[in-house]
């Protein structure tokens, strides 16, 4: 075995034991052991320097005379970026936040920000930095990977507390009566058809479901509008899925099977039915059209249809939306929506640990939009407005029958 073979089997043995110093004094002991030609041979067998070796070579004359716990002397080792360009921390901020650092002009104001159009437009501006240089610098600077989060809700109004006390006290005094309280609202429209549905689902490794290329609406599936209706006490909803427009006329309607297909067995002693709803859609307050339909809903079930509508821009919080609407999109999770059939089947196979039942039909109804009822027609209902706002809170009561 020769000098260098030698060295190059000690060196990989003890190499991964020790720190960048002990690797370095080995090496200059190495090369002194060797004589004239030692720091050439030491480099080949350890894949080191010999700008390296020859350091070693010194701190073993000089005694490796270094502050105990150190590595390198003080001062020693490339500088940081920071160090060597003072103004590069600075102008990087600016690029990230243009609008508020004080430089609307930036070529970065519109566009992604990624690392590599980061350190490009940094060279533009004289700093010689890599990406990789500013990813580092972004992670001490606090700076990660943020989505959007939903968190603002527009302009509260002022009685907006006030009236979530108001439905709630509702909702409580309506179910000590042993009364039906339903939240309702339409869920997100869908394609139907074989096209891609968010989420992931276990399939075989490497065979994933195909879908779609683009989502063009298919002419003959067309897209469903479900409309949702939640028994508060049951834990129990009916979704009708409707594939014409979503009107007003089509929320009361699915209402009705509701209560024709649930409601009507779980309360035969019902006199009153209070709703709970979004303030805008087909169930808005500002709508005739729901007003209307749901006179005549009075009409033939003989129950008070009771309204407390959510505050504007306060949607998320109606019941509903987390109690069914999240369950059947965390059922149908990447699961092509590719019938109608289908998607009956994955909303009524919808469930949760709280033991939600969930019913559905489809509803092909024809509901035509820019149906209003004429002035006439609004003057029949018999509306009681709530004291407090009686634009979000009312009743419509049955009119009383005209005798013959």
């Amino acid at each position: 075995m020769n000098d260098e073979t030698g060295i190059s089997v000690r060196y990989r043995a003890v190499a991964p034991l020790v720190d960048e110093r002990a690797r370095r004094l080995f090496a200059g002991a190495e090369a002194l052991a060797l004589g004239r030609g030692g720091v050439a041979a030491v480099a080949r067998a350890t894949g080191l320097s010999q700008p390296t070796v020859r350091r070693g070579v010194a701190d073993v004359r000089e005694g490796a005379a270094l502050p105990k716990g150190r590595i390198r002397r003080a001062g020693a080792g490339r500088p940081k970026a920071t160090v060597r360009d003072t103004t590069l921390q600075d102008d990087l901020d600016r690029l990230i936040e243009p609008t508020t650092r004080g430089d609307p002009e930036s070529p970065l104001r519109w566009t992604c920000k990624s690392l590599r159009q980061l350190a490009g437009a940094l060279r533009t501006k004289g700093h010689a930095v890599s990406h990789q240089t500013v990813a580092e610098l972004l992670h001490k600077m606090g700076y990660s990977l943020q989505a959007n989060r939903k968190t603002l809700e527009g302009s509260n109004h002022p009685d907006r507390n006030a009236q979530f006390v108001h439905v709630n006290e509702a909702v409580q005094l309506q179910l000590l009566a042993d009364e039906p309280v339903i939240s309702v609202d339409t869920k997100k429209k869908e394609l139907v058809g074989d096209f891609k549905n968010g989420g992931r689902e276990l399939q075989p490794k490497g065979k994933p479901e195909k879908v779609r290329v683009h989502d063009f609406i298919d002419r003959e599936l067309g897209r469903v509008s479900p409309y949702g209706v939640y028994d508060l006490k049951q834990n129990e909803a009916w979704v009708s899925v409707g594939t014409d427009h979503d009107t007003a006329a089509f929320a009361v309607e699915s209402i009705r099977r509701w209560w024709q297909n649930m409601g009507r067995a779980r309360y035969p002693k019902a006199s009153r039915l209070l709703i709970t709803a979004d303030c805008g859609g087909s169930n808005g307050y500002r709508v005739h059209l729901w007003k209307f339909e749901l006179q005549k809903l009075a009409d033939e079930t003989g129950l008070e249809m009771a309204v407390c509508h959510c505050p504007p821009g306060t949607s998320k919080w109606n019941k509903i939306e987390h109690r069914l609407f999240s369950a059947i999109t965390q059922n149908w999770r990447a699961k092509p929506l590719a019938s109608h059939e289908v998607i009956l089947n994955l909303i009524s196979a919808t469930t949760t640990r709280t033991g939600l039942v969930v019913r559905s039909e489809l509803d092909v109804s024809p509901y035509a939009l820019g149906c209003r009822p004429t002035g006439a027609e609004l003057e029949t209902l018999n509306l009681k407005r709530d004291a407090f706002h009686g634009d979000w809170n009312y009743s419509l009561l049955p009119r009383p029958r005209l005798l013959a």
